[in-house]
């Protein structure tokens, strides 16, 4: 489905954030990326989608090097990539509706894009998602009205609407409550089960990554320095992760 071939990333020459990075993603399950903040976590997952560029390394999906790619051909790659953000990247003064529409502006015209018009099976597609997403009845109500939690499943909405063969997710509970967080994490691996799409997700919650991950990759330092699944994620493998022993106790 995915993978990353020596990928690095410096945003000041001689300083890097990402080294070397090679992975593997199936397509299938959840993947879930943890480490030590500015460890590389979040460019990792913007660099597969290009929202950062890489500096070196390829990005091998569905056949083509993301990295690679420019113009028409990065667009029509980047459909098939869904993305759920840390602050949910709505629009913040139009309905949920429509910014669940969003997620079909790459497969519109411009015209059509620009009036708001879309097929009448993207509007039914977009209400039985709300419905999924526990937001039924939500479809005019503005997103600026919307709590943490009820943004972020729209931020999930939105990303399926694409018809995404791939999901990837910037730290998406990070700016809720506990309890919403246990819910999202569940939201998306129920969606991403359902509709068979892998998902890669980084997370600063060690325990919500260990219940709802498949697999674990541990990074520190730009570096994958972990790759197993959530029952090896032992004290010691952690300890390596995040760098000492007392912050486990």
């Amino acid at each position: 489905m995915l993978k990353l071939v020596r990928l690095s990333k410096s945003y000041v020459p001689g300083k890097p954030v990402l080294t070397g990075i090679d992975l593997e993603i199936a397509a299938r399950g959840i993947t879930a990326v943890i480490g030590p903040s500015g460890t590389g976590k979040s460019t990792l997952i913007r660099c597969i989608n290009r929202l950062v560029e890489p500096t070196s390394g390829a990005i091998e999906f569905e056949g083509s090097d993301l990295a690679r790619l420019s113009g028409r051909g990065l667009r029509h790659a980047r459909r098939h990539i869904g993305m759920v953000f840390q602050e949910y990247n709505l629009v913040e003064r139009l309905s949920v509706m429509e910014n669940l529409l969003s997620g079909r502006l790459g497969y519109v015209s411009a015209w059509r894009a620009w009036r708001r018009r879309f097929p009448d099976e993207d509007v039914r597609a977009a209400l039985d998602l709300l419905d999924v997403v526990g937001l039924a009845g939500f479809a005019d109500r503005r997103a600026d009205a919307l709590s943490g939690g009820q943004r972020q499943r729209v931020g999930i909405a939105r990303a399926v609407m694409q018809g995404p063969r791939l999901l990837l997710a910037d730290e998406p509970t990070s700016s809720l409550d506990p309890r919403t967080s246990v819910e999202i994490m569940q939201l998306l691996a129920d969606v991403a089960r359902s509709r068979g799409i892998p998902v890669l997700v980084n997370m600063h919650d060690v325990e919500l990554a260990k219940r709802f991950a498949d697999r674990i990759v541990g990074m520190s330092g730009g570096r994958i320095v972990f790759d197993g699944p959530p029952a090896s994620l032992t004290d010691d493998v952690l300890a390596s992760i995040y760098g000492g022993e007392d912050w486990l106790h």
